[in-house]
């Protein structure tokens, strides 16, 4: 097959965080575009600005000196322009395209069986980090053991490929249902519009059962509904799995606050361990519905409360009122979801986390989360101290925990590494 695919040349010295890879080719990152209509035609540059390449088709990238770095997907209307998908040279994934994204999705399925069982729930694609630009697929196993992949085509470079990884996920995988949640700010940065519906359901399945989109899964052991449809993004964060764990490990005969808490997953890890007392909080009254339905499921009526309210008003109307407690959980939504607004996220995670040690006993233990990749590691560990300094507190770093395994870190993408969690006792 004759290459005619378009090439991209990057200005000079742009190339090393791809070398490394980094999956991302950015606008301003662009130098020029060589482009023909056919084998016979002469090559023709282009500025980006001038390009009259449809977005969507695949694109080759190159250095400026012109060394081959990979094959992407462009997409003008995005800052992120080419989004990589192979290092292959695209003559070579196009000649089988359908296997090619067979392959990918079974290193994710391949993965995932060597961590979890077949009624386990877990990410079963993290996007860049397994490779598909853009995509994320949760797997659910509710307790009847049917399987619900809900999936988000978050960008331009795997929503054209839709039909394909559809099709390896149904033969791979054998879902029950496919829900797709295409929606969010993600999509409308690309130029894409916002999907949520059912868009697979096998044969035995009947597909009023899941139109509801509250199902029951079961993790750590104990019953979990989580909302599917419309639930946050997905219905339920699987990346703490592991986490939940750990931070209940030092739950036994403590009272704790489980703040942030969503569907309250990590105050009935702490009552399943032991706990004598769990608050879990939330500002959602829909979240506070879901979390008191799961009390009744799990039977922890006596010894966990779901409380609706702001986190940072309650943290402090617990502290004038002298409330104490032994494990405190802070696990927030992300406060910056970019690095313009890291000042601004830096002193509302130092607030909550000085907050939360005031009103721990003498060597109480505080499980503290950030889920925001511009909050660097460093950087959280320094908010801590800090949070300490100020509250009059010193801390003991216990654990640095991150994401289940089922959310890989790829070498070269520092963003698949998001999530840190901390557990400290504080004296």
């Amino acid at each position: 097959m004759t290459n005619i695919y378009p090439r991209i040349f990057l200005n000079k010295n742009e190339e090393k965080e791809i070398q490394q890879g980094f999956p991302w080719v950015f606008d301003n990152e662009i130098s020029h575009i060589k482009h023909r209509k056919d084998e016979k035609s002469e090559w023709k540059n282009e500025a980006l600005s001038e390009c009259t390449v449809t977005d969507g088709e695949p694109v080759e990238v190159y250095t400026k000196a012109g060394g081959f770095l990979g094959t992407g997907i462009i997409n003008k209307k995005s800052k992120i322009t080419i989004r990589i998908i192979s290092e292959q040279h695209a003559d070579q994934i196009y000649s089988d395209i359908g296997t090619f994204w067979e392959k990918r999705v079974s290193y994710a399925v391949s993965l995932r069986q060597m961590y979890f069982s077949e009624t386990d729930s877990y990410r079963l694609i993290f996007g860049e980090a397994d490779l598909i630009p853009g995509l994320i697929c949760e797997r659910f196993c509710d307790e009847n053991r049917k399987v619900y992949l809900v999936i988000q085509f978050l960008s331009l470079s795997c929503d054209v490929f839709k039909k394909e990884i559809i099709s390896a996920l149904v033969k791979l995988c054998k879902p029950d249902f496919i829900y797709e949640r295409s929606e969010g700010t993600a999509r409308e940065k690309e130029g894409l519009p916002d999907i949520s519906e059912i868009i697979y359901t096998s044969e035995k399945s009947n597909v009023q059962a899941a139109k509801d989109g509250k199902i029951i899964i079961i993790e750590n052991g104990i019953k979990l509904c989580v909302d599917i449809i419309n639930g946050q993004k997905t219905g339920y964060f699987l990346d703490q799995k592991f986490n939940r764990i750990s931070a209940a490990s030092f739950c036994k005969n403590k009272r704790v606050l489980d703040t942030f808490t969503h569907t309250g997953a990590f105050g009935l890890n702490a009552v399943k361990a032991g706990a004598k007392e769990v608050i879990s909080v939330d500002i959602s009254p829909e979240a506070v519905e879901m979390v008191n339905k799961n009390i009744k499921l799990n039977g922890a009526e006596k010894k966990m409360t779901a409380v609706c309210a702001d986190v940072f008003d309650l943290l402090k109307k617990y502290e004038a009122s002298g409330e104490k407690f032994d494990v405190i959980i802070l696990d927030p939504p992300a406060f910056t979801k970019s690095a313009k607004m890291i000042e601004k996220a830096y002193g509302g995670y130092k607030e909550i986390n000085l907050r939360a040690m005031r009103l721990l006993n003498e060597g109480g233990i505080l499980v503290t989360c950030s889920c925001s990749y511009f909050m660097e590691s460093g950087m959280f560990c320094d908010i801590i101290m800090h949070a300490a300094m100020d509250s009059h507190k010193r801390i003991q770093i216990l654990e640095k925990r991150g994401a289940a395994p089922d959310h890989p870190v790829l070498s070269g993408y520092p963003k698949s590494e998001y999530l840190k969690c901390v557990v400290c006792r504080v004296i």
